[in-house]
């Protein structure tokens, strides 16, 4: 694909963004105008579907941020502002008639300082143009098929951590029910046996055992309930 400039309108003045070719499955936009620096874009998986290479990503900056992290010096930045800023916005399409959705990730300068209001907006204009833009390609499939086959090792190899933690976490909780179980059962025994003391002979010691307050008997026998319920 040729290289392509357009216009993007923003509350801090017309950027304009030209696309350069195509390379590794990425999109890099130079920006002039109200902003100065460049936007990478490439393919990503949904957000809700991670198996679906189908979504647009952008990232303030030359490279991707997610596998990368790009010189201080190199972040875009207001034409007459002197802080460069990190952030990215996923471009992705979901319901029947695939409205577009954008998720932003926090836009920050180099710094850590989160950008104003006003540059915020300007910023998400900027990333959300260079994502649609790249969405519209012709060569679009052949990016979206490089973002596969570049993330989907690190996703298998996050899935199957993910999932022998909750097998972990499975077998903790099961043990942590089983011992509530086993409280709420001898708890409850005793709370029983001081009732019907108390119904044959009263007494103050025994009515403490029985009462509802801070750290009681009752108190506990609830907490367990709900323990074991979780």
């Amino acid at each position: 694909m040729s290289t392509t400039t357009f216009v993007i309108e923003t509350s801090s003045g017309a950027v304009h963004a030209t696309a350069g070719p195509q390379s590794m499955g990425a999109v890099v936009f130079e920006l002039s105008g109200a902003m100065r620096g460049s936007v990478h874009v490439t393919g990503t998986n949904d957000p809700y579907c991670w198996d679906r290479f189908t979504a647009v990503r952008a990232c303030l900056g030359p490279v991707d941020a997610f596998e990368t992290t790009a010189p201080d010096e190199s972040l875009p930045r207001l034409a007459h502002g002197r802080s460069g800023y990190h952030g990215s916005l996923t471009l992705y399409f979901c319901g029947p008639d695939d409205r577009p959705e954008v998720s932003v990730m926090p836009l920050s300068t180099a710094a850590g300082h989160e950008a104003s209001p006003k540059t915020a907006a300007t910023l998400t204009a900027v990333l959300r143009a260079c994502a649609g833009a790249v969405a519209q390609r012709a060569d679009l499939p052949l990016i979206l098929d490089a973002s596969r086959l570049r993330r989907t090792p690190g996703l298998l190899r996050f899935l199957n951590w993910a999932a022998a933690r909750a097998d972990a976490d499975a077998i903790r909780y099961e043990g942590e029910a089983q011992a509530a179980r086993r409280a709420l059962k001898q708890s409850g025994a005793l709370w029983w046996i001081a009732l019907r003391l108390f119904t044959a002979r009263p007494d103050i010691v025994l009515l403490l055992v029985l009462a509802d307050y801070e750290d009681s008997l009752a108190r506990r026998i609830l907490g367990l309930e709900w323990e074991v319920s979780y």
